[in-house]
């Protein structure tokens, strides 16, 4: 369902009318209204509420669009992204062999385990909403068969975020889609998994973590994030012995 807005005070017609919806967007954002990871409301309700046309809605969004203040996934709508944040000292080398999947791997064990129990802990009903909003982004790419990394990424940034500590979220964001391996290798391929059949139970994982923290269960939680995480690596691992290959 997407996040209604607060009314606003009706544009001022001698600038334009775009700028005055970015601007309005914008500040909804900056107000907390809409957080990272929210859906926009629709066209319509955009069009209702600040009292312009559906054009004018449009070039609005192209440009929120262009600024990365938003992403628009085809079928489902736009959601706020998160801002940019400031470098945390991390380089992070590309993760462009079976060995550094496994090392990223490694390191989102540690870091997310944690995060996963945490958000038990502290996850308001708008948390919950947000982590069930992206996994049902989520599996809608997976059914219309798009690239789910970035969808994939979004949820376990919300549930970073679910948190209250925004170093998670600064990390997590930083180190990008690097933290998702099938960005960077054919994940599915190499476990001989049927990608839809992988990404299905991929997403049962991710189920499983937000069912635990939905009912704040800490150990529940992390047992479930390290589960998800450590069958990732494990699934890598043993199809790339048993095909022989070397990790580099």
């Amino acid at each position: 369902m997407a996040t209604p807005l607060v009314s606003a005070s009706p544009p001022r017609r001698a600038r334009n009318l775009a700028e005055f919806v970015v601007n309005y967007v914008s500040e909804q954002i900056a107000s907390e209204s809409l957080k990272p990871g929210d859906k926009l409301p629709t066209e319509s309700q955009l069009m209702a509420t600040l009292s312009v046309s559906r054009t004018v809605i449009r070039e609005a969004i192209s440009r929120l669009q262009a600024g990365n203040v938003i992403e628009t996934r085809h079928g489902i709508g736009s959601f706020v992204l998160e801002p940019p944040q400031e470098k945390l000292g991390i380089d992070m080398v590309p993760a462009t062999t079976l060995r550094d999947v496994l090392s990223i791997l490694e390191l989102r064990i540690s870091l997310e385990t944690e995060c996963a129990g945490l958000a038990a802990q502290r996850a308001q009903p708008e948390d919950v909403a947000r982590m069930r909003a992206a996994l049902d982004a989520l599996d809608a790419t997976r059914r219309n068969g798009r690239d789910s990394v970035e969808a994939d990424l979004q949820f376990h940034i919300s549930v970073a975020r679910s948190t209250g500590n925004r170093y998670f979220v600064d990390i997590l964001t930083q180190l990008g889609s690097a933290l998702i391996p099938r960005k960077r290798i054919d994940s599915a391929g190499i476990a001989h998994a049927e990608p839809d059949a992988y990404l299905s139970l991929v997403n049962l994982e991710h189920e499983s973590i937000l069912e635990a923290i939905s009912r704040h269960d800490a150990d529940g939680a992390r047992a479930a994030m390290r589960m998800h995480l450590s069958n990732s690596r494990e699934r890598l691992r043993k199809a790339n012995e048993a095909a022989g290959m070397p990790a580099r």
